[in-house]
């Protein structure tokens, strides 16, 4: 059947399901897009972020004018955050996500499906491999990842 793959060799990106995304019940549909295209769950929690992990995350965009919105936004209720892996996982999961704008991605695309506004854009995608180990590091702690191989590996990776 193939090379078998296991967790910790493959790629890990980080995903968060922003307030907007959580109230809209999105929760189901956006975690199954990302199972239909084979990628494995390491981790999933709820939580309500503070304004310090907020700053942190987004502080790329510290000096930027819409700063203080972002820490708003993200801290303004309960964010799903996850950790999917699978091969070229980072790249694919900014496709299934589309363009940060909604009014310019792709229909097919989560934002292009179900967002209406780039201040709500629903979820969040690292965007490289470097930012997914950072952003990982940040919401989750390593106990906190399970490293575990589906049955359906085989079927997925050759």
């Amino acid at each position: 059947m193939g090379v078998v793959i296991y967790t910790k060799i493959m790629e890990r990106t980080f995903i968060a399901i922003k307030p907007d995304g959580v109230q809209r019940g999105l929760v189901g549909e956006i975690i199954r897009r990302f199972e239909n295209k084979g990628f494995v769950l390491l981790g999933l929690k709820m939580v309500n972020v503070s304004k310090e992990l907020a700053e942190e995350h987004y502080s790329v965009h510290r000096e930027r004018p819409f700063f203080p919105g972002l820490v708003k936004f993200i801290t303004s209720g309960p964010v799903v955050a996850m950790v999917w892996g699978g091969e070229g996982v980072v790249a694919a999961a900014r496709k299934i996500i589309g363009a940060t704008n909604p009014l310019t991605a792709e229909p097919g695309t989560i934002r292009g499906d179900y967002g209406a506004n780039i201040g709500r854009n629903l979820i969040h995608g690292s965007d490289a491999i470097e930012t997914a180990q950072r952003e990982i590091s940040l919401w989750f702690k390593e106990e906190e990842l399970i490293d575990w191989q589906p049955a359906l590996t085989p079927w997925v990776y050759e």
